[in-house]
Formats: structure tokens, sequence, C-alpha cells
């Protein structure tokens, strides 16, 4: 079935064959109305079609023959017109699967005028793949369903907030005045500094780590997760890292590796995959080894897990706390948050949300919205 866009451009292309002035413009008002009103039947497609690609008349009834051409509706002009007269149903209104003037068979054999009822075609419209599949759930999507994806993820840019850099730029109204390029361009006017030069510093977005979960629980979104972040390891400046009993940098690995073999060099480098929890040990060991020599400084943290944990929740909460000291901004990535039931009750995770500054579901590809935004969102005060 097609999809969207090659059934406007297939549509229009039809009726200018058959002499209907139809341009890009009405082409692509024919797609957005399509996109707003999401057609079910035949009739709504002929209404939505006849407002945006018709504009005399006399056009009607050659917009007919090829409506019922291409989508085999029983688009009538005669069947669809409404009572002589009738200003309200002037433009036809579409009864699909009625004639006038034909009688409907009841079971008894006695023939009956066809009741108000009206029989209506399915519109032989469908969403493409990519749109059935970026409401469901990542848990739900098979190997080749989270590739197709992939295509979409690679055009998703995770942007972070920018910081003062110790570079700058010259600028006419900077706050701060550029001594010695003033004193260089007074050489031109016998010394005397007669234009101050100034300058501002120069801005460039804050680093991206990013802590995905590859425990037991959090496999199917793991997977997933790691398909985006591959995106972002090689688009920007991101650090990739993975934890489920023992923590292990994958940002080498995903940045050599092609889309392909991606995940899968990225599970034989971490051997924990589909183990065990231990996010308080994992989470000590990044602020010993990297936070503490200046990774984390400044820097927006994302943590992919859904707070299952197998140690004490006071030690995850002491390492949160300090995470968030030297971090710019913590956004927790929970994909059971999707769920409206769902209740921060386990231990792991409550001891973690008061160090949050946002926490966001990323359940499927269009909760990924939410969580590109909360990255480049500037930091509030917990």
């Amino acid at each position: 079935m097609p999809d969207l866009p090659e059934l406007a451009a297939s549509f229009s292309a039809a009726l200018h064959d058959a002499g209907i002035a139809v341009g890009p413009d009405r082409t692509r008002s024919f797609a957005r109305a399509l996109t707003l009103l999401a057609p079910s039947t035949t009739r709504e497609l002929r209404h939505c079609a006849l407002a945006t690609l018709v504009s005399d008349p006399e056009q009607i009834e050659p917009f007919d023959a090829v409506f019922r051409e291409v989508f085999g509706g029983p688009a009538d002009r005669e069947a669809q017109r409404g009572q002589p007269g009738d200003p309200a149903r002037s433009l036809g209104d579409t009864v699909p699967g009625r004639v006038p003037g034909t009688r409907k068979v009841t079971g008894d054999g006695r023939g009956r005028e066809a009741d108000a009822q009206p029989r209506e075609a399915p519109v032989p419209l469908a969403a493409s793949p990519l749109d059935r599949l970026a409401g469901r759930d990542f848990a739900e999507l098979s190997a080749e369903e989270l590739a197709r994806l992939s295509e979409v993820m690679r055009t998703m840019v995770l942007r972070t907030p920018t910081r003062p850099s110790r570079r700058r730029r010259t600028a006419h109204h900077g706050a701060r005045i550029d001594v010695r390029r003033t004193l260089s361009v007074s050489r031109r006017t016998g010394g005397y500094p007669l234009r101050l030069c100034r300058f501002v510093p120069r801005t460039r977005p804050r680093d991206l780590i990013v802590l995905c979960d590859i425990s037991g629980s959090m496999e199917p979104y793991a997977r997933a997760m790691l398909q985006l972040l591959y995106c972002a390891a090689r688009a920007t400046h991101a650090e990739v890292f993975t934890f489920a009993t023992r923590l292990t940098r994958l940002t080498p690995v995903l940045r050599r590796a092609g889309p392909d073999d991606a995940l899968a060099r990225a599970g034989r480098a971490a051997p924990d995959w589909s183990g065990g929890t231990r996010i308080a040990e994992c989470l000590a060991e990044f602020n010993e080894r990297f936070g503490r020599r200046g990774m984390a400084h400044g820097a927006v943290v994302a943590i992919i897990s859904d707070g299952w944990d197998t140690g004490a929740p006071a030690d995850l909460a002491t390492h949160m706390a300090r995470l968030s000291r030297v971090a710019y901004r913590v956004v927790w990535v929970n994909p059971r948050t999707a769920s409206p039931r769902y209740r921060p009750l386990v231990a792991g995770m409550a001891a973690a949300l008061p160090y949050c500054d946002a926490v966001v579901s990323a359940h499927n590809l269009e909760a990924l919205g939410d969580f590109t935004a909360v990255l480049s969102a500037p930091r509030r005060r917990r």
C-alpha cells in the first residue's frame, strides 16, 4: 500500500494528465489535509481532495473519473450530489456504495430502498512502515524493525547547551576591551588608540556523557538506545558507557564500527550484557576514573536505566550527589515511566531522583523527541 507522499503525488499526477491544473502547491495542500484529517473512508478522502485540488466546478466531472480510476471507489458525481437546491450538499456529499434507484435485497427476498446506513469503502491509504513503528514500544520491536529505525535515528541531532570557551572573537559591542589588538591597530594612527577593539568569548557545546544500562531488564531498550548513541558518538563529541555489573567505555568502539556491526562490537566489548545491575558500583567507578579527571565537569550526563539496583540505595544516592555537583545537568532516561501507573517506588530510582534535573521515558521513537529536548534545555536549580 502506498505511503502518504506517494499517494498525493500519484493522484495529483493523474489529475494533471486528465487536464486539471494541479501544481506542487496544491499537492502539498492535499498531503497536509490528509495528515491533519486522516480520512478513513472514500467519502472523507474525496472531500479532502476536492477542497484542495479542484478550483473550478467544471473540473468536478473529470476529477470524479480520475478518483474512481485511482481509488476504485464509487465516486459517481450523480450519486454523490445532494437534493436539488440544497446548498449544503452542492459539492456532492459522497455516499459510497449507493446508487440512486437501487434496492437492497433482504433475507426474505423482498427488496427495499437502501436505508440511511451507507456502505463506505475503506480508503487505500496507510502510513509508511516507519510511521507505524514510531509509536510502538522498543521492547516490542524485532531486530529487523530496529534496523529500519536506524535511518531515522541518524537524522536526529543531540544538542547540548553551550558554554563559554577560552577562545575569543572580535565583536563591535563586546563587554571587554582587547588591549593587544587595540595597541596593534593604533600604529596606523601614530600610536594613538582612536578606536577601541572589543571581544567576546566564543561558545562551544557542552560535552555529552551517556551511561546506558545493559542489564537483563533493560536489554530491549538498550539495543535501541545504543543504536541512537552510535549516531551521537560519531556526530557529536559524546562519550558512551555501558554498565550492568561493570563499567565499559564504548566510545572508541562506536566511532570505529560501521552501522551494521556497531551493536555486535558493542556486545563483544561489554561482557556483562544482560547480566545483573550494580548501578552504585558502576557510578562510583565512573566518578573515580573519569568524572574527577574532568570528563564530567560542566557536561550533560544522561543515565539510561530503569533504576533496578542490587546495591544499597544509600550508596547510589551518595554517588549521584557527587556526580550532580560536577555535571551541568543530569538526565535520567527510564522507559518504565511511560506507563501511567508508574510510581518511583524502586529503591534505586527513588534514591537517584532528587539529584536528576529531568526524567524522560524515551520508550519509542516518538518519545525520543522529549529526550533530545531535555538535553538541550538549560540547567534549573534542583
